[in-house]
């Protein structure tokens, strides 16, 4: 092997080395800084202790943050996921002049008029709708955002699933509705199971649309909005809290991966999966 081969691959390992020191750094300090009694920024062995754990069931806010983050993440995968089935299936099946202009167009404009873009309109119609403070306002605010390029994602599995399927539960004098369900989505659940996983995370993570419609509500806000606030009266970051709460936020969408990689193993080819 030549000189230069040899310093081109050392550097090459060097690289992937720093990347993956770079993400696992953070990684290992969240492990470990919850179980440490005076945690700093820096990583370090911990004593192994539980203090931080209860300091953070004794905030008024924390556990029921969770709890809010839930709902909201919950309630709008289920939303995305049913209307952009119903309507990615009736984009995939209908023949209609400009269909892939108008999924282009939607997806265009849902990615330029982004929440932080149109915060205000929508603050407005929250208000004069009654939304503010109610979970409904926030689950259906949050659905409208992700529902143009969740149809555009799963119009692609309901092209793949074969309609001579279709057509023969028609011959049974199957409605549309039951070929939809009996049909078509066992065939497209992973593609289902995908847009789920990726609406929970995008509600999960998300703060600015929380943060206005909750502000005047401390009890309904979830937990992204929460872990805003875990500050001492100084205005320096509360790391005993500020990590434990952040290893208990990170706890479900871990597990939600695991669980769905573990069942589909995002091995996704189309609509059926090889």
């Amino acid at each position: 092997m030549s000189p230069r081969r040899v310093l081109g691959r050392i550097g090459f390992y060097t690289l992937i080395a720093v990347v993956l020191a770079f993400f696992s750094v953070p990684l290992l300090w969240l492990a470990t800084a919850p179980f440490t009694s005076d945690p700093t920024y820096e990583v370090s062995l911990p004593d192994f202790t539980l203090a931080n754990f209860r300091a953070i069931l004794e905030h008024p806010y924390a556990l029921g943050s969770l709890y809010n983050s839930l709902i909201l993440a919950v309630g709008t995968a289920l939303l995305v996921v049913l209307f952009a089935a119903l309507a990615a299936y009736a984009l995939s099946r209908v023949r209609i002049p400009g269909r892939d202009g108008l999924l282009y167009a939607l997806l265009l404009l849902s990615s330029i008029i982004t929440g932080t873009a149109a915060m205000v309109p929508i603050y407005q119609l929250a208000v004069e709708l009654n939304l503010i403070d109610t979970h409904l306002g926030v689950i259906l605010i949050l659905t409208g955002g992700l529902l143009p390029a969740a149809i555009f994602m799963l119009k692609d599995f309901m092209d793949t699933t074969p309609k001579s399927y279709e057509e023969s539960a028609r011959v049974f004098g199957a409605s549309p509705l039951q070929i939809v369900r009996h049909v078509v989505v066992p065939l497209v659940r992973p593609g289902l199971a995908t847009i789920a996983v990726w609406a929970i995370a995008n509600v999960w993570g998300n703060f600015l649309m929380p943060y206005l419609l909750f502000s005047s509500d401390p009890e309904n806000q979830p937990a992204a909005v929460i872990i805003y606030t875990l500050y001492t009266e100084g205005g320096q970051a509360n790391l005993q809290l500020l990590s434990t709460f952040g290893l208990l936020y990170s706890v479900p969408v871990v597990l939600m991966y695991l669980f769905v990689s573990k069942k589909y193993g995002f091995r996704f080819h189309g609509g059926i999966k090889r």
